[in-house]
């Protein structure tokens, strides 16, 4: 056995070496676990049978605080970054299972350093398991050992030591890395992430897999303890019990969900009864071997006897365990807190880490920069862009909030972990309201529900998540809101293109989904006034659900805009507020139910749009007048109710029309095609200049998904810019001509 210190405290783990039969194709063991003993790191000596690589001195000595990267070095990476002597010799898993101790230790502080000089993104959660990272990879033979990471987006160490380190740079930008794991990108990535609580279920499927095919590989899933919140957790817990198979999960426990969870103006731990049991739960071997070897005598016997027996075990688990059943065993894991066992079936790992582990700055942000862009390693700070004279689309929908809640008190926000990013850190825990927000933990079905009892009770809750995370409380949506009709408003953040999150987390199908439901009123803002005017409109409804979409904080701007002023992306694009009925502290005006507006007038082709996308349709009619093009721009503000009225003016007056929206297929673009093929017979559409619906024109995003990188990239990918608007009228039309300005573009 050789040992590593995970933060601060040597593990056990079994060697392996280079030329062994493990590394040669030799599954490692599931029935190894591990053990922390609480200890100060000492010196401790190379084992003589270390390897190919023990004439390295690698400090071998390791001592306090070897863990802890200090400003002088980073100060010393100025010129070529930081010496990495043993991570340079890693190009895969295979070339560390030689490492001894004092270089496995080594390798975690150079992976360290590594991760804080090339990376960003999701800083913290990559260092905070740099130890369990390398044990990992040192004790188990991936890739036909599966490791699933939860989430992934703690998983950059997991690259750099898995062949993709020289495209570090690249992370989280257009045609590079991925900022989570992602199947195609590498075989050591066996399942795809980037939303939370899988891991466990898929590695139970994997692991049922294999042994429908005779094979011993192992399979262990590192979940967090902000993940392991969410149900899907405990419903992949509650059947491998059941199931039996061997598998190992290891619960990352750093006391954080993905960012700090406080509310009601308290530092507090993350959301639920969990964190607090987590330190009282114990496993006993002889107790789990006897277990094992009783479980399968009594499966033979008659269910009056297993019934029996049953209630025998769970009394005995009382007497030796010493703090009763637990909650993991309950559901038929053995639990196992940091220690050496050998097991037979599932098996959870408690390993305590910290969020930022061995950055200073990191370990002391208050979000542990648990997602950062571009920033200075020697001081964590990141670099900020251009002053603006106007806030986030996150901030006006914050602090617009917080104008109704003045003057209503029972204006209450929900959210699911995730205050900072949808601004309710902003209206609660910072603002005039800590009590009337709640976080729910990643519980995004819970927190649908909850809203519905809020609503019952007379209150107007803010269902406030994201758009990709809102789809997995889509059956609550259905079900428990708007079949009752109950009047939970559903503020949806990042819809649309997100930039680096990417695929995982993009906002495409929430206009599909949302308008699809009876009862369900649908809006989209193409500023921040409308954005503010659309929160009073939702205040103001009360007789059904309400849902208003804003694209990502980031990313809210016209591609022409973006490309000329980089730095103004992510704000308001600076219109007067005060003109729009909105007062100094941002309380905003209902808007007419189901009326859109004309953003600009003209005859010969319609350009309407919903969201966002009007600010490229302006663009795009800017673009067309220079080729003797007159467009009429429509604002549609709802996508249901329709504005039927508008669209059957349009239609009448103009011979073409397109819809434009950045949305999957099925959204804005369905609804006003069923209307107008409805009403195609009617009188008021058979003398409209839109001679038939072959003239109508659908931009919506492609049926595919959009990788990581600029938005302007992928709205261009999207082929929804100004340029692709107006090239599609002009196509429409049958005007391209060879001396069009516009030619190039289609």
């Amino acid at each position: 056995m050789s040992s590593l210190l995970l933060n601060g405290c040597p593990v056990a783990l079994p060697r392996r070496s280079v030329g062994s039969k493990a590394s040669a194709g030799r599954p490692v063991s599931t029935r190894t676990a591990t053990r922390a003993v609480p200890s100060t790191p000492t010196r401790l000596a190379t084992p003589p049978n270390a390897g190919p690589v023990d004439n390295y001195n690698s400090m071998d000595a390791p001592v306090d605080g070897w863990d802890k990267l200090s400003l002088e070095e980073i100060e010393g990476w100025e010129s070529e970054g930081p010496p990495t002597p043993l991570l340079d010799i890693v190009n895969f898993p295979m070339h560390m299972k030689n490492f001894n101790t004092s270089q496995l230790i080594q390798l975690c502080r150079e992976l360290r350093s590594d991760i804080v000089h090339k990376t960003g993104g999701h800083l913290s959660s990559s260092l905070g398991v740099t130890e369990l990272t390398v044990a990992l990879h040192h004790v188990f033979n991936t890739p036909e050992d599966k490791i699933i990471w939860d989430v992934g987006h703690q998983a950059y160490g997991h690259k750099i030591l898995t062949g993709r380190r020289d495209r570090m740079d690249t992370i989280r930008t257009t045609n590079g890395l991925s900022g989570f794991t992602k199947r195609e990108e590498s075989v050591y990535d066996p399942f795809g992430a980037g939303h939370s609580s899988t891991s466990i279920s898929a590695g139970l499927g994997m692991a049922v897999g294999r042994d429908f095919k005779g094979k011993k590989n192992s399979v262990i899933a590192v979940i967090g303890d902000g993940a392991v919140t969410g149900g899907m957790a405990y419903e992949a817990m509650n059947h491998a019990g059941f199931l039996d198979s061997n598998m190992i999960v290891i619960l990352n426990d750093n006391q954080q969900v993905s960012l700090p969870t406080q509310y009601n103006n308290k530092n507090q731990h993350p959301v639920g009864a969990l964190s607090s049991a987590l330190g009282r739960l114990q496993a006993n071997k002889p107790l789990r071997e006897l277990r094992e070897v009783a479980k399968g005598v009594t499966k033979q016997l008659p269910d009056a006897v297993q019934k029996a027996t049953a209630k025998i075990d769970e009394y005995a688990r009382g007497m030796i365990s010493g703090t009763g059943s637990t909650l993991f065993e309950e559901l038929g894991l053995y639990y196992i807190e940091v220690r050496t066992a050998e097991t037979a079936g599932p098996v959870l790992i408690h390993l305590i880490t910290e969020k930022g582990r061995g950055y200073i700055p990191a370990e002391t942000s208050q979000d542990k920069m648990h997602g950062v862009g571009k920033f200075d390693p020697k001081t964590g700070k990141q670099q900020a862009g251009k002053a603006s004279p106007t806030m986030s689309y996150t901030n006006y929908f914050a602090d617009s909030l917080t104008a109704e809640a003045a003057r209503d008190n029972r204006v209450v926000a929900v959210h699911a972990a995730m205050g900072g990013g949808t601004g309710l850190t902003r209206y609660g825990k910072e603002g005039r309201f800590p009590d009337r927000v709640f976080d729910v933990g990643i519980a995004e079905q819970h927190a649908v529900t909850f809203a519905a009892g809020l609503a019952c009770e007379g209150l107007i809750p803010f269902a406030t998540i994201y758009s990709t995370f809102l789809q997995r409380g889509y059956d609550q949506i259905m079900h428990d809101v708007a079949l009752q009709r109950l009047p939970v408003r559903f503020a949806m953040d990042r819809a649309g293109m997100v930039g680096a999150d990417g695929a995982t987390h993009c906002g495409m199908f929430d206009i599909t989904y949302m308008a699809s439901l009876p009862h369900m009123i649908c809006m989209a803002p193409s500023n921040e006034a409308e954005l503010i005017n659309m929160i009073a409109t939702s205040v103001a409804i009360d007789a059904g659900p309400s849902c208003f979409r804003q694209n990502s904080s980031t990313y809210s701007l016209p591609l022409w805009l973006l490309m000329t002023d980089p730095a103004a992306s992510g704000n308001g694009i600076g219109v007067d507020l005060a003109a729009n009925g909105i007062t100094k502290d941002l309380k905003g005006r209902p808007l007419e139910i189901g009326k859109g507006i004309v953003r600009r007038e003209g005859k010969d082709v319609c350009l309407l749009a919903y969201g966002s996308s009007v600010n490229e349709a302006i663009a795009a009619a800017e673009m067309l007048a220079l080729d003797g093009i007159s467009a009429t721009v429509v604002d549609a503000r709802f996508c249901k109710p329709l504005d039927t009225e508008l669209v059957r003016r349009c239609a009448k007056e103009h011979p073409v029309m397109i819809s434009i929206e950045e949305g999957a297929i099925g959204g804005f673009a369905a609804h006003v095609l069923t209307f107008l093929t409805l009403n195609a017979s009617k009188s008021s559409l058979r003398t409209s200049s839109l001679s038939s619906l072959s003239m109508f024109r659908p931009m919506t995003m492609p049926d595919r998904w959009i990788e990581g990188g600029d938005y302007k990239n992928q709205l261009a990918e999207a082929g929804l810019t100004a340029g692709h608007i107006a090239a599609t009228a002009i196509t429409t039309l049958g005007l391209r001509t060879a001396r069009s300005p516009l030619s190039a573009l289609i």
